[in-house]
């Protein structure tokens, strides 16, 4: 059985779509908080030895043309992105240990679908 969830190099990472998948800044943090140590460690461990190649297809594509199975596919990359640090520095915590509650930071862009870095781009934003 074949789907087009990701593109046919990368369907093996397909169970993750739905979890991990997310399109705004937002999406990715709440569900990092909401996850378990070890499930941010499975998630990591699934996607961080295929970075260097998911980079070099998706940098073959320009970003704002991406086709939705590599649009996906760089939406996992950056989940785990936010997933990484966890797992890396703070022992598989899903929150920030030693901190105050990362709800008070509500980054200006975090709902923004596709947030391309262009922060004057932003909607409501003072000139």
């Amino acid at each position: 059985m074949s789907s087009d969830l990701l593109p046919a190099s990368y369907r093996h990472l397909e169970p993750w779509v739905d979890r991990w998948a997310l399109a705004s800044q937002a999406e990715r943090e709440t569900t990092r908080r909401a996850s378990t140590g070890a499930q941010l460690k499975a998630f990591y461990d699934a996607l961080v030895g295929e970075g260097d190649g998911i980079v070099a297809h998706l940098n073959a594509l320009p970003l704002d043309q991406l086709p939705a199975p590599e649009q996906r596919l760089l939406y996992l990359m950056l989940s785990l992105a936010e997933v990484a640090p966890h797992v890396e520095l703070y022992r598989g915590d899903p929150r920030v240990p030693f901190s105050f509650e990362e709800e008070r930071f509500i980054a200006e862009h975090g709902a923004a679908p596709g947030f391309n870095g262009d922060l004057y781009a932003l909607p409501n934003r003072p000139a």
